[in-house]
């Protein structure tokens, strides 16, 4: 057989999402339905390919708790690579594409790892309605599957799990001397063969760790505040460039924002039923961000549209309460540690 799969049974057919992607369980216990179901494209790859070797991805997203506004987006979140080791044992190491990046990924499929790599989302059909065959846009996915002599790709991207054939896996794979380009793409080698499954309490009290240390980096001033001022500055050019502009903006502050801060809520509510019952009031602040920005998004993009005033003030004022709300109630409960 020429087919590749790092990760056994593995298909896109049949794939179901995590909750925290809108699959089953979402909406029951203790997550609720996403309010953002994808969030960037490599906290949701880690999603995914956690939930695909079944493990726990709500385990990695104390990351979020340091995000901050930066000036012209938010911060970019990711699970570091460290937490990724010590909450599951997965090493992931820049990987040198000094040959075709399809050796690379024929070569490390075989031996049971997965490749992360830039892409162009032009060629990606998983984004059809948007980039696909429409708009040259970078994104990561991670390879878990290869057929070379069928040029069939199977690949973990925004909510899920996908396959590409055809021109698409030519130009992914920069197969073509014309799609080579003049530089190599980034890609990153993970290595699973010390994976470790950790008992569910285990696992939630090194998520509880890495959220203190998080906690410790958490912006020094409010950013809501910070981001509101901007935002009322910034506007007037927003709607003079229209649209497209907007979306890049929005795709690089509002969802970026929203997105954290829904992932964050639904750790705290994880954590909470391993003895931590105080958590929620702060996953309950951290909601309202989540709520808040979405409502933002949309609004702003009608505005936009319209050539209408807007003024976001009193949505940033509430997300600035609720910020400093959540991060107080957040360091009590820590301070009081768990309850039996």
């Amino acid at each position: 057989m020429s087919r590749l799969d790092a990760i056994a049974g593995l298909n896109a057919g049949s794939y179901q999402r995590h909750p925290l992607h809108g699959g089953a369980g979402a909406g029951r216990g203790a997550i609720p339905p996403p309010v953002w179901t994808e969030k960037n494209c490599y906290a949701d790859l880690w999603i995914a390919v956690l939930h695909a070797l079944r493990l726990e991805p709500l385990a990695m997203l104390p990351c979020t708790l340091a995000v901050d506004f930066e000036g012209d987006q938010w911060t970019f979140f990711k699970p570091s690579l460290d937490a990724l080791y010590v909450l599951y044992g997965i090493d992931v190491q820049e990987l040198n594409v000094w040959r075709p990046l399809i050796e690379h990924v024929t070569e490390h499929l075989s031996t049971g790892k997965l490749i992360s790599t830039e892409a162009d989302a032009f060629w990606l059909p998983d984004t059809a309605g948007t980039d696909y065959r429409t708009q040259h846009t970078k994104t990561t996915i991670l390879i878990a599957s290869l057929d070379a002599q069928a040029s069939q790709l199977g690949y973990f991207h925004n909510a899920g799990y996908f396959e590409l054939a055809g021109e698409d896996f030519r130009q992914v794979l920069r197969v073509d001397a014309a799609a080579a380009g003049p530089l190599p793409l980034y890609a990153e080698l993970v290595r699973t063969d010390r994976l470790v499954r950790r008992e569910p309490a285990e696992l939630a009290s090194l998520s509880l760790a890495l959220l203190r240390t998080q906690l410790l980096r958490r912006p020094a001033t409010n950013p809501f505040l910070r981001f509101g001022d901007r935002l009322t500055r910034d506007l007037p050019e927003l709607q003079a460039r229209g649209l497209p502009h907007y979306h890049a903006w929005a795709f690089a502050s509002i969802r970026q924002a929203g997105a954290a801060f829904d992932l964050l809520a639904a750790n705290l509510r994880w954590q909470a039923g391993f003895g931590h019952p105080a958590l929620i009031p702060a996953a309950e602040c951290f909601d309202t961000i989540a709520q808040a920005n979405k409502a933002l998004i949309l609004k702003g993009a009608r505005a936009v549209n319209a050539g209408r005033p807007f003024d976001a003030a009193a949505m940033c004022a509430t997300m600035a309460q609720a910020w400093e709300q959540g991060m107080t109630l957040l360091s009590e409960a820590l301070d009081a540690g768990p309850q039996t």
